[in-house]
């Protein structure tokens, strides 16, 4: 009596999972999160505010790559003139 039901329900499930961890459901999902859908000014405010943040997160980015190159940059020529040596060889090799 309720076994096609059962049945139909069983199999709804997991394709119900499937659907909401695709892309498509994610995007429902973030639609759903931002409520309604925002008219022409609101899309411009959104869209500054976006561009705002990427823009610090960009700047940051750059920053800490430009902190990651001088540390490189002092290493290697403290490296290289600090010491005297040549490289250091591993334990049992010899120099060219």
């Amino acid at each position: 009596m309720f076994w096609p039901y059962i049945f139909v329900l069983v199999l709804l499930i997991p394709i119900l999972a499937i659907v909401l961890d695709s892309q498509v459901g994610r995007a429902l999902a973030s639609r759903l999160e931002r409520g309604r859908v925002p008219s022409g000014d609101d899309t411009d405010v959104e869209r500054l505010q976006y561009l705002e943040t990427e823009m610090e997160r960009l700047s940051g980015e750059v920053t800490r790559l430009a902190e990651e190159s001088d540390f490189l940059h002092r290493l290697l020529t403290e490296g290289s003139h600090g010491s005297g040596e040549g490289p250091r060889l591993p334990p049992g090799e010899q120099p060219d």
